[in-house]
This record gives structure tokens, C-alpha cells and sequence, in this order.
């Protein structure tokens, strides 16, 4: 029981960034929070906080066991919500990793309807298109666009989106039809760093799978900076339609080749298990299968005629 003292006071310590906040928020003295922080500090033998008389920082070994300590308060405080009158109610905090764009894009809008919804969670979201290790690094969910290898992780699809090669009408005017995959070759390209096919392109043709192998004139990692380059008649690109979609609708940008399909990509929720699934996943997976039943990009996902 000292020990979960000891975590809880140091939990508030770091939520709320001060000894004085942290004794209003648990009911207690700055003294008494204070001292089951060293008692802990003590218990551990390794120093948590670094202490100055005007704030406190966490050491390397403070934030590692803050991100461990926040979840098993979260855990508990589930478990307990979960058992006190039978209620199926997320509680606690819920860590989330998004692609960037995607997040930024169709995903930022949701979380306040979320929250609304379930009053008892918090939302700790992080954007990055990179890879994360959900286990490893304390993820308790993660969206995917991808074609997800084989792995020990659980998968909800919630939509797809299709990979459109477009340019915008300027540059396709300043330059020689392209009527053939091989003409692409020859063209500036803009491509996405992470794309899993590097500089080779795929496409499903009228005899069948194709490969294109690409220029890049300009690589980057963000899908908003492609769309950008491509807006200002920089070149192609090949993005998805939950980018992309709004500029071909518009006309903005004109898809190239149509009669050639580019992978189509599943978005996905992604979850280490589904054993002891926790109410606030299992929710959050709920929220968003229904939020993308009908997603804003579906009428640029449907395949132009004559393909």
C-alpha cells in the first residue's frame, strides 16, 4: 500500500508539475508529497526528479517509470470502474499513434466527440509515420495504413484508400503526354520516404502487375508536403485519396494513367492482443469502425471508368 502511495504521489507530481499542485489534487500537504517521493526515490534506489526551488524535471530513469506508473494507475482505475456496479465505462488514459497527415487530417476532428462521449478518458495521441513498437513503447493503439505483415498484433480494418498517381493540369500541359508506365521514368517525381516500395512504383494494368522504377527529384516524409509540390506543378506523386481527394474533385490535380491501379492500402487499428482487452480500446476501435463507416475520401475511391 506504501508503494502505491508512493507512485501516486509521484504521479501527480508529474501531471500536475508541482509538489503544491500535486498535494491539492491527492487531498494532501506538499510535505506529505514530497516525502513519499523520496521514500520511493529511496525504495528504488535511483533518483526520479531533479529538484530545483523553482520546478522539477524528470531524470531518464524518472520518465521510464512514470510512463510505467501512469499505466498501471490507469490500469487499476479501469479494473475498478469495471467491477464498481458492473460498469462497462472506459476510464484512464489511452495512448494513441497516428500516421501524421492521416491524424492531422481525419482524426484530430474526432477526438473532442470521443471525449464527449466517454468523460472518464484522456487522449494522449502522438503523430508519426514512423513504425512505433507498440508494446515496447506503451501504445495501447495505433492506426496503420499499410499492408501489415504477419505479426503477433490484432488488426481492425476501419477503411481503405486508394494510391492515386496525379499532377497537377499546369505541369501535365508543361510537359509530353504520358502514355505509357515507362513514360513516368522520365518525369520529375515526388516521392514519400517511407513508401514501402522505395523508388519502385506498382500498378495493376491491363496485362497485369506492373513496375515502374522512379527519378525522385524530391523526397520527403510527409504526404502533405507531396501534395504541396504537386499542387504548385512540381510533379507527380503517388498518394492516397484521404490526401489527395478534395484536389481531384475539385480539379486541382488530374489523375494520370487511369487505366493502371495503384494499390489499394487498408487503414487499420492496431492492438498488441486481444486477451484482457481493455474497455477504453475496445471503445475507441468501436468509435472509429463507426466514424470511417463512411469516410470523407470514398468518392475518390471509386475506380474511374475505362480501367
Amino acid at each position: 500500500m506504501d508503494q502505491f502511495r508512493q507512485m501516486e504521489a509521484f504521479v501527480a507530481v508529474v501531471q500536475s508539475g508541482s509538489f503544491v499542485k500535486a498535494g491539492e489534487r491527492l487531498g494532501s500537504s506538499k510535505a506529505m508529497v514530497s516525502r513519499l517521493v523520496l521514500e520511493l526515490e529511496a525504495r528504488l534506489g535511483v533518483r526520479l526528479l531533479n529538484r530545483t526551488t523553482r520546478r522539477q524535471s524528470l531524470t531518464e530513469a524518472g520518465v521510464a517509470y512514470a510512463e510505467r506508473s501512469l499505466k498501471i494507475l490507469d490500469d487499476l482505475a479501469e479494473a475498478n470502474a469495471a467491477a464498481s456496479a458492473n460498469t462497462v465505462q472506459p476510464v484512464g488514459r489511452l495512448r494513441i499513434n497516428a500516421p501524421v497527415t492521416f491524424g492531422n487530417l481525419h482524426l484530430a476532428p474526432l477526438w473532442g466527440r470521443f471525449l464527449q462521449q466517454y468523460p472518464q478518458v484522456s487522449l494522449d495521441v502522438t503523430l508519426s509515420d514512423r513504425v512505433v513498437d507498440l508494446v515496447d513503447e506503451g501504445y495501447d493503439l495505433a492506426i496503420r495504413i499499410a499492408r501489415l505483415p504477419d505479426s503477433s498484433l490484432v488488426a481492425q480494418r476501419l477503411a481503405s484508400t486508394r494510391l492515386v498517381l496525379c499532377a497537377a493540369p499546369g505541369y501535365l500541359k508543361r510537359h509530353a503526354a504520358i502514355r505509357t508506365l515507362e513514360d513516368i521514368a522520365a518525369r520529375t517525381v515526388i516521392a514519400y520516404t517511407y513508401w514501402s516500395g522505395g523508388d519502385s512504383w506498382s500498378f495493376e494494368g491491363p496485362n497485369g502487375k506492373e513496375d515502374v522504377l522512379t527519378q525522385p527529384r524530391l523526397r520527403t516524409n510527409s504526404g502533405d508536403t507531396c501534395l504541396a509540390a504537386a499542387l504548385a506543378g512540381q510533379g507527380l506523386i503517388l498518394q492516397p485519396t484521404f490526401i489527395v481527394g478534395p484536389a481531384l474533385h475539385d480539379g486541382r490535380l488530374k489523375e494520370v494513367l487511369p487505366r493502371f491501379q495503384a494499390p489499394t492500402l487498408d487503414i487499420q487499428a492496431v492492438y498488441p492482443s486481444r486477451q484482457h482487452l481493455s474497455v477504453k480500446v475496445r471503445r475507441m476501435v468501436e468509435f472509429l469502425a463507426d466514424a470511417f463507416e463512411k469516410p470523407a475520401w470514398a468518392a475518390a475511391d471509386v475506380v474511374p471508368a475505362g480501367r
